[in-house]
């Protein structure tokens, strides 16, 4: 973790526990199928947080698959900790859930009939180039709803449950992240070929 991580992780706010999880909870965000969590907006010790949380799933999906996939997304946004274009990872609040930084925007499936700003597009690219070089591959931004433009126009990347995390020098980094890195890449360009037909360019 970067000095800033670090400096950010010691001012951010704990996540709720399971006991104080509903009456923090505002509303529903989204409301996951049968296999992924609902996302809540909850308000914790003075601030608004995201929150994961696979409890509402079947007891089969509590007991053999949440745990692993909550797991694993974890660690994506663990790795992530002070990426400027990620949210902050606040923590775990139990086996079924996590708590992330709330940070509001638009969609880019909300915002598809506007044009984006000059700059969003290479702020983008550097962005997800960073999240690379953190071994974290998203696996999901073609998905529209997973990057959002926040009010000063600038990117964020969101929902890393499709994300695969590899060890700095580890043999999946050398081999597999490169090829897995270069998909997310790929979405990347069709985002600039959408953009520049909207523009009529």
């Amino acid at each position: 973790m970067s000095e800033d991580g670090a400096a950010d992780a010691a001012a951010a706010p704990r996540p709720p526990s399971r006991d104080e999880l509903a009456a923090a909870t505002e509303r529903v965000l989204n409301r996951g199928g049968w296999s992924n969590p609902d996302v809540l907006l909850v308000r914790h010790q003075g601030r608004p947080m995201a929150v994961k949380d696979f409890a509402p799933r079947s007891g089969w999906v509590r007991r053999r698959l949440a745990p692993w996939l909550s797991a694993r997304e974890g660690r994506a946004w663990q790795a992530l900790l002070g990426h400027p274009a990620v949210p902050h990872f606040l923590g775990r609040i139990d086996r079924l859930a996590f708590a992330v930084e709330y940070r509001p925007g638009d969609t880019l499936f909300r915002a598809r009939g506007q044009p984006l700003p000059d700059s969003f597009l290479a702020e983008l690219e550097a962005a997800v180039a960073e999240m690379h070089r953190r071994g974290v591959v998203h696996g999901d931004l073609s998905n529209r709803t997973n990057v959002l433009r926040d009010a000063a126009g600038h990117p964020v990347l969101i929902d890393f449950g499709s994300a695969l995390v590899f060890r700095p020098g580890s043999l999946g980094a050398r081999w597999l992240l490169p090829a897995l890195a270069a998909l997310d890449r790929r979405a990347l360009r069709k985002w600039h070929a959408k953009q520049v037909k909207r523009l009529g360019a």
